[in-house]
């Protein structure tokens, strides 16, 4: 039986609304449906990891004055500007998870392949070496496994789990932003001039060669909009989350 992944439109919107469609995929994925999606975000947004306290982003200027949001995920700090973030969501078991495969390490490695036929001198941090650069953003944390060009970090990613379920979000810096004038993307560090579209397609065709799933356009299902608007609104809109800790 081939396995089939739904791959949702590209979604443009701001954070609260594309933190409650995760969570509704990582909910369709508990019930047993695989997705995936990517997503750019408007207005420029700073997304928190589920444990960071909210007056942290208050030490920097540029930061306290963006709109913000917190992540049910973990990790540090990520301004979502000039990027693209991607999704997936997959349910439980071996046919979708097996046993000793990271798919922290296989999406980035995967992006790794798309990104070096545009002739980006990527590395995917293998060399073990932990690199704090700051305290409050994920891209001045570099891990092993971490997308990087030369010093700097470009692709990191995060998880959530539920019912066995799992959700993986990640971003892809495609070019600095003023928000954080420190952190290069692909255009300053390779020259690469990539637009979103176009780099979610290439993901997606190196994704079906590497996988042989059946990967099919699809739309959002009714239940999955009304968890989207009731998590939006109920949620990530709300000081009581954003402010938690």
């Amino acid at each position: 039986m081939t396995d089939i992944l739904r791959l949702l439109p590209l979604l443009d919107a701001d954070g609260p609304t594309q933190m409650a469609a995760d969570d509704a995929l990582l909910h369709s994925a508990s019930t047993g449906v695989a997705s995936m999606r990517f997503y750019t975000w408007r207005p420029a947004t700073l997304s928190l990891g589920y444990f960071q306290p909210a007056a942290a982003r208050l030490v920097d200027p540029l930061l306290a004055a963006m709109p913000w949001v917190r992540r049910p995920s973990g990790g540090g700090a990520i301004v979502h500007h000039h990027e693209l973030t991607y999704a997936i969501a997959l349910p439980a078991g071996e046919r979708w998870q097996p046993r000793g495969q990271s798919w922290l390490c296989r999406m980035h490695h995967l992006i790794v392949e798309v990104l070096q036929q545009h002739r980006v001198p990527t590395d995917t941090g293998t060399c073990g070496v932990e690199r704090r650069l700051g305290d409050f953003l994920c891209f001045e944390h570099h891990t092993p496994g971490d997308v990087l060009i030369g010093e700097h970090k470009i692709v990191g990613s995060a998880q959530r789990r539920y019912r066995g379920a799992t959700l993986q979000h990640g971003s892809i810096l495609l070019a600095q932003s003023e928000f954080t004038p420190a952190l290069p993307g692909l255009l300053e560090l390779a020259q690469v001039d990539l637009s979103p579209e176009l780099l979610a397609g290439e993901i997606v065709d190196q994704l079906q060669r590497q996988t042989n799933w059946d990967i099919k356009a699809d739309e959002w299902s009714q239940r999955e909009k009304e968890h989207l608007q009731a998590q939006r609104d109920e949620r990530f809109t709300q000081l009581a989350w954003n402010e938690r800790r």
